[in-house]
């Protein structure tokens, strides 16, 4: 998929964590959202860094968990202090993590819906998973996903309420 799918399905992914968030914390939930289509095209920098393949090591689950580890300890460190805009330590890691796990995963499952699929179980497994729907560079595929996310998003707003 491009950028553009990309973000749709992150927006789609991160609907029902937001509709439960906005009930709670509205400011978390936007901030979360915001999070999730940050780094919605993370794994294809791939292509701007020299000796790595795209759709190769930043397009598994290894990846994923690398970057849910990283965010899950800033959100562990944020929670430490005296200013905890995301709560304790415990609840501000988990936040970091979720993010992270739906941004870089909405982008692996994007990615799988294409004939060249990802490699999710690399280094166990070099085996390519795909479902073979539409090619990245599909105009209808990459905005069809960009309309569902935003669909999804302003649902989970108009049945969240004021």
């Amino acid at each position: 998929m491009y950028a553009t799918g990309h973000y749709g399905a992150a927006l789609l992914a991160y609907a029902p964590v937001g509709y439960l968030l906005l009930a709670s914390d509205p400011t978390l939930a936007f901030v979360g959202g915001a999070g999730v289509l940050l780094l919605a095209t993370l794994p294809d920098y791939d292509l701007r860094v020299p000796f790595v393949s795209h759709r190769g090591i930043t397009h598994t689950l290894l990846f994923l968990l690398g970057v849910a580890a990283l965010l899950g300890a800033v959100g562990w460190q944020l929670g430490q202090g005296s200013y905890r805009p995301l709560g304790g330590p415990t609840r501000a890691a988990a936040f970091g993590a979720g993010v992270g796990v739906i941004g870089v995963g909405s982008h692996l499952l994007a990615d799988a819906l294409t004939p060249a699929g990802v490699p999710f179980l690399w280094p166990l497994s070099g085996e390519s998973y795909t479902l073979g729907v539409a090619r990245a560079s599909n105009t209808l595929a990459n905005w069809g996903l960009l309309a569902l996310g935003v669909f999804a998003t302003a649902a989970a707003l108009l049945l969240a309420g004021p």
